[in-house]
């Protein structure tokens, strides 16, 4: 069966040379005689697995010696928990809700104390970046946080915003190792990856050490304390040894493609060209349309009736271009073009679109 492309936000798209090296390494990992679905989380093998793993992320990002990388469960949903407990000594953060996403982020931090909206984009229904240059930051929040990349919207941002000193957390699910990061500008880093990165079940947290405390909201559970993690270098408790294994071998995969500067270059050049035909169709038409705000990942687009976007979806479908369909939420249609998704899927996706415009 020939593979097709898949424009899937999430789970999502992998590197084929990946997946081909995980089905040669499936019976026999490195002649140990068994998988590593069914290794040990303390043998010396899953061990050099998952520090290889983490020197390679660290190799891509430059991520600074203070900074532990830690390879968690639960998802970016349970992280919305797990910050507000671990960072909320002042029981006040600051939030910029530019998506479903950090929506509910902030929802969740209120459970915790003092959650603040210090801007919003939901007026014009998330489609763009609210100015962030100088937001109503008061000096006892305990951190200012973002969602870096709007899977579902398709915007980013384009500029960090000005935290005033406030510790910056981001979460990066959908833009993880897309484009180069200074990671020293930000407390905590973080994405679950499975839109640019592995299979589904695992975050990756990138945390800067100061930020890893005893002192905790006193009812945070054992397993959402940072430093529990920490301390046992991901491996407090049985981790998703699968995840971590094929993570790692996307980060080999990444670093003999370039690394990330080169991943940011292909991926500026395939978003270029759907944009530039998105802008210049008749028929469709993007829906974030400041230029400085789109997302290099997630391209949202929609036509002018819901009946053309069923058939749309439908039709591309059967001609090898899956899973378009945008999020229940907004409708539409949505390519989501990470990382693995070739140049030559998104020529074919605007082949079709040109095809289905003529015709419609």
């Amino acid at each position: 069966m020939a593979r097709v492309y898949n424009f899937s936000a999430g789970p999502a798209v992998l590197p084929e040379e990946v997946l081909l090296e995980a089905q040669r390494e499936l019976l026999d990992y490195h002649g140990c005689g068994m998988s590593v679905n069914e290794m040990s989380h303390r043998s010396k093998t899953f061990d050099n697995i998952i520090q290889t793993a983490e020197q390679d992320i660290r190799d891509l990002y430059n991520i600074p010696d203070n900074y532990k990388v830690l390879f968690l469960q639960g998802g970016a949903y349970q992280q919305f928990a797990a910050i507000p407990m671990n960072l909320m000594k002042n029981k006040k953060a600051g939030y910029i809700v530019t998506g479903q996403w950090a929506k509910k982020a902030y929802q969740e931090a209120k459970i915790y104390g003092e959650s603040v909206k210090l801007a919003s984009s939901e007026d014009k229904t998330f489609t763009y970046i609210p100015d962030c240059s100088n937001l109503p930051i008061t000096d006892d929040m305990d951190y200012v946080y973002i969602c870096k990349n709007n899977t579902i919207y398709g915007t980013h941002f384009s500029k960090l915003p000005n935290t005033k000193g406030k510790d910056l957390v981001a979460d990066v699910s959908s833009c993880f190792l897309s484009e180069p990061e200074d990671i020293s500008k930000y407390g905590i880093i973080y994405g679950g990856v499975q839109k640019n990165v592995g299979p589904a079940g695992l975050v990756i947290s990138i945390i800067r050490e100061d930020l890893i405390r005893d002192d905790v909201m006193p009812f945070t559970p054992t397993m959402l304390k940072f430093k529990t993690q920490a301390d046992k270098g991901s491996l407090f408790n049985t981790p998703n040894c699968w995840s971590i294994y094929m993570c790692g071998l996307v980060f080999k995969w990444l670093k003999a493609n370039g690394g990330l500067k080169e991943m940011q270059a292909r991926n500026q050049e395939k978003a270029k060209i759907l944009y530039d035909y998105l802008d210049n169709s008749k028929l469709f038409r993007p829906t974030v349309t400041n230029v400085e705000d789109r997302s290099l990942m997630n391209v949202p687009f929609v036509t002018d009736s819901e009946e053309l976007n069923a058939k749309f979806v439908k039709e591309a479908a059967e001609n090898g271009l899956v899973s378009l369909k945008g999020h229940r939420t907004v409708g539409g249609m949505r390519a989501s073009i990470y990382n693995a998704m070739p140049k030559e899927g998104v020529e074919k996706l605007v082949q079709f679109m040109d095809k289905f415009e003529k015709e419609n």
